[in-house]
């Protein structure tokens, strides 16, 4: 069976962990929510505070060697607290190490760029955050979903049937060889 984290903090987009997350268990995969502490995450619901969900790992319990593939939400505040934390950029830059599919929507590149691996890459994010990718040398293009090798990335929630359907193609074809310098 497929395991896939979706790694994610108080302020996430509601819908871009939920509708990857339903996607991928309707898929047969194994997901589990994983965050900074153990216990409840809130979510950012378009204008409001959301729902709270369970967190089911904690970033000091998992490994990306443990996993198939990672999902990062988006949402304003969510990018902005994890990409200060070194174990969530450790644990990000573990699966391109390892060559295994990454997805992320609408600002959760930011985690890409402090994590150091968009030079070179062709992606896509919320358009907010454009010209930050592109400092960061990633070429940046406006499309529903993008793939560069195992990295997935979309712009916004209406993106998320698009993006649901890559992320799932990817994790089934598995590793990818190909890697940037």
């Amino acid at each position: 069976m497929k395991k896939v984290a979706i790694l994610a903090t108080n302020g996430f987009e509601e819908v871009e962990l939920t509708s990857p997350l339903e996607a991928m268990k309707k898929e047969g995969f194994e997901v589990h929510i994983v965050s900074e502490e153990s216990g409840k995450i809130k979510a950012w619901a378009s204008t409001d505070w959301g729902k709270e969900y369970d967190v089911d790992k904690t970033l000091s319990e998992v490994s990306a060697k443990e996993y198939n593939a990672l999902v990062l939400p988006g949402g304003v505040i969510n990018p902005d607290k994890l990409r200060r934390n070194e174990d969530a950029l450790v644990f990000i830059r573990d699966f391109f190490k390892q060559h295994k599919p990454v997805a992320a929507i609408c600002h959760a590149p930011q985690l890409l760029i402090s994590a150091d691996v968009v030079k070179g890459r062709t992606l896509t994010s919320f358009n907010s955050i454009k010209k930050d990718l592109q400092n960061a040398g990633a070429l940046w293009v406006d499309k529903e979903v993008v793939v560069d090798e195992a990295l997935v990335t979309s712009r916004n929630p209406d993106d998320l049937p698009a993006f649901n359907a890559k992320v799932i193609e990817e994790i089934n074809e598995g590793k990818h060889e190909l890697q940037h310098a």
